[in-house]
């Protein structure tokens, strides 16, 4: 984490950094990183990993800025993947919700790592996990 102040509100800038700062932290964890590795590589650097985060940041605007950029359907890799589980998804939550408390204030914070518990728990049932 560095010095720098907590942001106060959401926008499209620190979205993005969000995404960027977040999914590092994915590729180092035992039970998640598997998944995205089988998908993308390790290799965060890849074209394949910048288009996943492009589209992720697009996906993080819309759901909490209304932007309507993001064009897909974020269930549907998860209803592809093998071995999924619910302590994946714990995880998951787990790693957004800390990089979450590292660039946001408490107020803003609140609302991304609400939209994210929703957003897992949407998944997890729609996948009966």
């Amino acid at each position: 984490m560095t010095d720098k102040p907590l942001y106060s509100s959401i926008h499209q800038e620190n979205i993005q950094e969000l995404v960027h700062a977040f999914y590092p932290k994915i590729l180092k964890d035992e039970l998640v990183a598997p998944f995205f590795i089988a998908k993308l590589g390790d290799n965060i650097e890849s074209p394949l990993w910048k288009e996943h985060l492009k589209l992720l940041t697009e996906f993080w605007k819309f759901v909490a800025l209304g932007f309507d950029e993001y064009e897909g359907n974020p269930l549907k890799p998860h209803l592809e993947m093998q071995g999924i589980s619910r302590e994946a998804f714990s995880n998951w939550l787990k790693l957004f919700h800390e990089t979450v408390d590292e660039r946001f204030d408490e107020t803003a914070g609140s609302y991304l790592k609400d939209k994210s518990a929703e957003i897992a728990e949407n998944f997890m049932r729609k996948l009966n996990l």
